[in-house]
């Protein structure tokens, strides 16, 4: 027998903030200061409150949760997670949002969270409230996707790195080691991926590294594929 009630919905956002920290891809998770699942660790995110426009709800969020501003970062609409039991609260629809950057601040707990922190994702997979850890896999899924056709591997670079640096972020992400001869060439053939500055960084020892920065280009062309560049 079909049911034609309609649901009562509440709207949430969710952030997936992913950077590259201590040589491994890290997120942001916050601990739950309130029930439902007060104590275990979570991304950070909350309702829409009636007024508010979704982008505007989860730079509040982020900020009130951990005191990051989110006005200094491109968040990304990613997917829509409505599950009908995903939150024990009710009916709860979010939208979750992405944002990839490099080495980030520290975060601070406010709001309804108990703590906050950078967190390696391999360490934190299965253990987060509600249904983030779906959330989580698929973010990070979208990055590894998004550095085979853009340029977004330089958004975890600093304004001026080397050839090595943006391979680590490669293979952090990835999680898989690639050929540096290989990429190398993948890198500095394809154009507008990147530019040289004409400086060299000199490490106490071994060879100096020429230090380039963030092309023109945002796609790839051809790709760097995750099987073929490894």
């Amino acid at each position: 027998m079909t049911t034609r009630d309609h649901a009562q919905l509440r709207i949430a956002v969710d952030l997936a903030v992913l950077t590259v920290r201590e040589g491994a891809l890290q997120a942001l998770v916050i601990t739950r200061g309130n029930d439902p699942f007060a104590g275990r660790p979570a991304l950070p995110g909350g309702f829409v409150r009636t007024d508010e426009d979704l982008g505007v709800a989860a730079v509040r969020e982020l900020r009130e949760e951990t005191r990051l501003d989110g006005d200094d970062l491109h968040l990304e609409q990613f997917a829509v997670y409505g599950e009908p039991r995903r939150d024990p609260r009710g009916r709860v629809v979010s939208v979750a949002y992405l944002a990839i950057m490099p080495d980030l601040p520290l975060p601070v707990a406010g709001s309804d969270a108990s703590g906050a922190a950078w967190a390696a994702v391999d360490k934190i997979r299965g253990s987060l409230a509600f249904d983030h850890d779906r959330i989580l896999d698929d973010a990070v899924e979208r990055a590894r996707r998004r550095l085979e056709l853009t340029t977004l591997a330089t958004a975890f670079c600093p304004p001026e790195f080397t050839i090595g640096d943006l391979r680590s972020v490669y293979e952090v992400v990835w999680g898989e080691s690639l050929d540096p001869r290989n990429f190398s060439r993948k890198v500095t053939n394809t154009e507008g991926f990147v530019e040289p500055t004409g400086a060299k960084r000199v490490p106490p020892t071994g060879r100096p590294a020429a230090l380039y920065r963030a092309g023109p280009a945002t796609m790839l062309n051809p790709p760097i594929l995750r099987t073929a560049a490894a």
